[in-house]
């Protein structure tokens, strides 16, 4: 196996114990919450395979509720994620399933607040990297690990050369770009993930192009 940097084989800088149960689970949920674009105000949160076998001894539980506060796999407060949670008004559920999935280290994140919804699967694939296979039922396949862009469109023509047109103007360079529909002529998602952080002028502009309903970003 090839390894791209010494971080793929010594892992991130995270509050343990595990790479895979601890600082993926913590990835997991704080792209649940940049994906949501605030705090929600409760959560359920489905664990799958290993994760629900362990997820209490391997601290997944409380590194998926610190992602959702936006705490980072190194930052000290995961330890206290579910005290500072109360304090926000953030009520959360874990759900063990029993059902088999792909991979064993997987969650379905379902967040909300009064006026929103949001449903995310991730999993943890080890070393601390992440993958996320669904949202709000569009399958993708996003890394969770470099800056993207999520653009919700109906499925026009012209919608994704409009996208790209936008981004090489300001000169963005897509790494890796998919798109997911569930219904021809429907609603269709586009996961763009970029070489650099894309500014709010330019995610404003993208949401004035025709067929656009919804631009999202994720930091790197």
């Amino acid at each position: 196996m090839k390894f791209k940097s010494v971080f793929d084989i010594i892992g991130p800088v995270m509050i343990g114990p595990s790479s895979s149960h601890t600082a993926g689970a913590a990835r997991i949920g704080r792209v649940a919450r940049d994906l949501f674009g605030k705090q929600p105000t409760w959560a359920r949160i489905h664990l799958y395979g290993s994760f629900a076998e362990t997820y209490k001894g391997h601290g997944t539980d409380v590194a998926i509720i610190g992602g959702l506060l936006d705490y980072d796999t190194f930052d000290e407060r995961i330890k206290t994620a579910f005290e500072d949670a109360k304090k926000v008004g953030m009520t959360f559920e874990f759900i063990p399933e029993s059902a088999h999935t792909e991979h064993p280290n997987t969650a379905r994140i379902v967040i909300g607040d009064g006026t929103q919804e949001m449903s995310m699967v991730g999993i943890s694939i080890g070393g601390g990297k992440t993958e996320i296979t669904e949202l709000n039922g569009f399958p993708l396949r996003l890394s969770g690990n470099l800056a993207a862009i999520l653009v919700v469109h109906e499925d026009r023509s012209g919608c994704i050369a409009n996208v790209a047109n936008c981004l090489a103007k300001y000169d963005i360079n897509i790494g890796h770009m998919e798109v997911s529909r569930k219904e021809k002529g429907n609603m269709a998602l586009m996961v763009i993930e970029v070489d650099q952080n894309v500014d709010a002028n330019i995610l404003a502009e993208l949401s004035t192009l025709p067929n656009i309903t919804q631009v999202t970003r994720i930091a790197d």
